[in-house]
């Protein structure tokens, strides 16, 4: 029996990346884990097949409530309840600061439609689930942000901006809806396949923060199970940086 045997999660965006290695650290640890993405279906196959645990892989774009309603409904048919919420999916593109032109109306939408809009019609959707949680500490809702959202950083404005309603919808939800716990998870600069390309800016944080490197998918995996382990921490902003908001 594993710590977390008996919880049912659902990990938004986790056919790579941090989603991934959450998945796969929750199924280590005796969890039910649904995977999701919205378009690497290969991908998020392979992963849910390789979890230690029960697994199910299902495809849906939190951007469009339907698929969210979708995503729910196939979770409760296969394991009967939801425990965990980790909200990871999201979107973007680098867009220089400064460049207010090249921020256009498609990419801002984009960005809040995936970042704000659907991380919140799912969270608000499955709300009611995670208030039956009978699980140890009850239901609970992780968001993935970003140093981003509390600092004026990120690789583009649109982007900081989705982060920083993140940051503070984790607050009111909080407040809101205990015992239900919603706390979230802020990561610095993380090596992904999606930032694999972004040679300048891991080097900016690697000669930069005081823990020499950037994030690692394992990092904030570990993380976001700090968050699920401490039943008494709600509405918390857990950055994991290696120190990059101390310097700067």
């Amino acid at each position: 029996m594993g710590e977390l045997s008996g919880t049912v999660a659902i990990v938004t965006g986790s056919s790579s990346g941090i989603g991934e290695r959450t998945a796969q650290r929750l199924s280590e640890l005796g969890a039910s884990v649904v995977v999701n993405s919205a378009s690497s279906v290969a991908a998020g196959e392979a992963v849910a097949a390789a979890l230690p645990g029960e697994s199910l892989y299902v495809q849906a774009d939190i951007s469009d409530p339907e698929q969210c309603r979708r995503l729910l409904d196939t979770t409760i048919e296969r394991f009967g309840k939801l425990d965990l919420l980790v909200n990871n999916a999201g979107w973007t593109t680098l867009v220089p600061h400064h460049d207010l032109d090249a921020l256009t109306d498609e990419i801002f939408r984009k960005t809040m439609e995936v970042n704000v809009f659907g991380t919140w019609s799912l969270t608000k959707m499955a709300m009611p689930l995670l208030r039956e949680s009978e699980v140890r500490g009850g239901g609970h809702v992780v968001n993935i942000t970003s140093i981003a959202g509390v600092r004026p950083v990120g690789s583009s404005i649109a982007y900081s901006m989705s982060k920083a309603a993140l940051n503070q919808m984790t607050r009111l939800l909080a407040k809101s809806c205990g015992p239900v716990r919603v706390n979230a998870v802020a990561p610095g600069l993380v090596e992904t396949p999606w930032t694999a390309d972004w040679a300048v800016q891991h080097e900016g944080v690697k000669r930069m923060a005081p823990i020499k490197r950037s994030a690692t998918p394992d990092d904030c995996a570990e993380a976001v199970l700090a968050l699920v382990r401490n039943t008494y921490v709600t509405g918390e902003i857990f950055v994991v940086d290696g120190g990059l908001t101390q310097v700067g």
